[in-house]
């Protein structure tokens, strides 16, 4: 990279965290103080396209370059297929692998349901009148997160998709070599949620195991599995709409295990059985590693 290159490159990293983390700590004063989960989650989706905004300001504007992303549709079949179903497949894996060193954690009474509707039902009005058990809502939130939500979910995805894989990882790559550049992503992508993380809990909670510092550094551990595999998705493609459709069906599935735990057992969430857990991650990490290591050798 050429020097301005260079300047550009930190110039984003200034955009990318300090547009977002100004979403992300409004967002979080418009939730706990005025109540506004509404605001909250226009925040979050804002939050998404600052990666891409950024993209934009440096390329176009600072250094007046085409941005370098690939946005034609192609590659083979079977990446987008892995896109597509990946990240259902690693749920599944991660959640077996959860109850199988907790099986006591397994809970399929609907506690966590009738937590969900507000404790004014127990689970045999909520199976009689609504219909819902921890079966049915499996099921059909399921079928949804692995059906449709992965081409909905898609395109708020694509802001951090151009942004990270379609700009970053080249660069880190570049200069860091393959491994050391996915591990840098990885830990730069898993910072840039902190404020959420520590302000409202984002995604584990603000009451669980080695809160918060434990729940920073295993999201860092998420990051990097996850960025590996959608970095090598789009290596493989060319084309950013395949990892934004990974990253979509990720953020639509991830949440699902979580119906067959209690909600005291909430307090384990940083350990899973999400795979966003420190146990339940491990499928997708061991793949992530393995494909690197495996391309590297490939390489040399």
């Amino acid at each position: 990279m050429s020097k301005k290159e260079k300047q550009g490159f930190s110039l984003y990293f200034l955009i990318a965290f300090g547009l977002a983390w100004l979403c992300q700590v409004g967002g979080c004063m418009a939730l706990l103080q005025q109540k506004n989960a509404m605001l909250y989650q226009l925040a979050l989706i804002g939050t998404m396209f600052c990666p891409l905004l950024a993209v934009l300001l440096v390329q176009k504007v600072f250094l007046r370059q085409p941005v370098g992303i690939g946005w034609k549709v192609q590659g083979k079949r079977r990446f987008w297929l892995a896109a597509w179903f990946g990240p259902a497949v690693f749920t599944l894996l991660g959640a077996v692998l959860y109850f199988a060193v907790f099986p006591s954690r397994l809970d399929f009474s609907c506690s966590w349901l009738v937590a969900a509707y507000g404790g004014e039902m127990d689970a045999q009005t909520l199976r009689s009148e609504l219909g819902v058990s921890t079966l049915s809502y499996l099921l059909q939130n399921g079928l949804f997160a692995v059906i449709l939500a992965p081409a909905i979910n898609m395109f708020p995805a694509l802001g951090e998709e151009a942004g990270w894989r379609g700009y970053m990882m080249p660069r880190l790559k570049a200069r860091f070599g393959l491994l050391n550049g996915r591990l840098l992503g990885g830990v730069v992508w898993g910072v840039w949620h902190w404020p959420l993380m520590l302000l409202v809990g984002y995604e584990y909670g603000t009451n669980y195991l080695g809160a918060p510092v434990l729940g920073l550094v295993v999201w860092c551990v998420v990051c990097f599995a996850l960025n590996t595999l959608l970095d090598l998705l789009y290596e493989k493609t060319g084309c950013i709409w395949v990892p934004a459709i990974a990253h979509g069906a990720f953020n639509a599935i991830a949440a699902l295990p979580q119906v067959l735990i209690t909600p005291a057992d909430a307090y384990y969430n940083v350990l899973g059985p999400m795979p966003i857990g420190l146990i339940s991650v491990l499928p997708m990490l061991a793949v992530a590693v393995g494909l690197t290591l495996h391309q590297m050798k490939r390489e040399q």
